[in-house]
């Protein structure tokens, strides 16, 4: 699962293909919507939750309110199922499906920071990421990116600094699974199941507010 982006995204993988999927783009509902994703996925797969072995998370970047919807749903159903739970970069998941849709590297993916930025990272193919992921004003990136095609809905938010925007423009828990399914077959690591935020939550504490005491 994943909710790292505007797209609440679920799948169901068993190991060799995705069985179930589902996915929709709604920025202020991702607690709303991954639940019943969840159980529409099961559904339509024809289990039951206790008969998964292995939960993956998006663990983003993205902005703070959404993505911990995410991440404290895989953590709560990784306990109750006594399951490990993996946690994967959002913009690696959208790397890979651009790959699996023909993409070469080297390209870029972006996806919407708010703010007037975005989350951004570089690939040399769909399974390898150049350095860490970062935030940054289109602008100030452009130059860097340029002649490179760049996936994710960042670019599409901002075609005068990425002229060359790819699909997919979101991220889909099936393309997340299926490179989880990969990385686990190979024995590799994985991320922890904590939020990638790269900088501040848009919500904070106003500085300087009256403190009230009772008499």
């Amino acid at each position: 699962m994943d909710t790292a982006t505007p797209a609440v995204t679920v799948a169901l993988h068993d190991g060799t293909s995705v069985i179930a999927s589902s996915g929709q783009v709604d920025a202020r509902r991702h607690g709303e919507l991954l639940l019943p994703a969840v159980d529409r996925v099961l559904a339509e797969a024809g289990t039951k939750l206790d008969a998964v072995t292995d939960v993956v998370v998006g663990v983003g970047p993205g902005p703070y309110t959404g993505l911990r919807v995410g991440l404290v749903t895989a953590a709560t159903f990784a306990s109750a199922l006594s399951v490990p739970v993996h946690g994967l970069c959002t913009l690696d998941g959208l790397a890979y499906a651009a790959g699996l849709e023909g993409l070469e590297g080297p390209f870029a993916v972006a996806t919407d920071a708010r703010r007037k930025e975005v989350y951004w990272a570089r690939y040399e193919d769909a399974r390898t990421r150049t350095g860490e992921p970062a935030v940054d004003r289109p602008a100030d990136i452009a130059g860097a990116l340029a002649g490179l095609p760049v996936v994710g809905a960042g670019a599409v938010l901002y075609p005068d600094a990425f002229p060359d925007a790819r699909a997919p423009e979101h991220v889909a828990a099936g393309a997340l699974a299926a490179l989880a399914a990969e990385r686990l077959a190979a024995g590799q690591e994985f991320l922890e199941p904590r939020p990638l935020y790269l900088r501040r939550p848009d919500a904070q504490v106003p500085k300087n507010y009256k403190v009230v005491t009772p008499q």
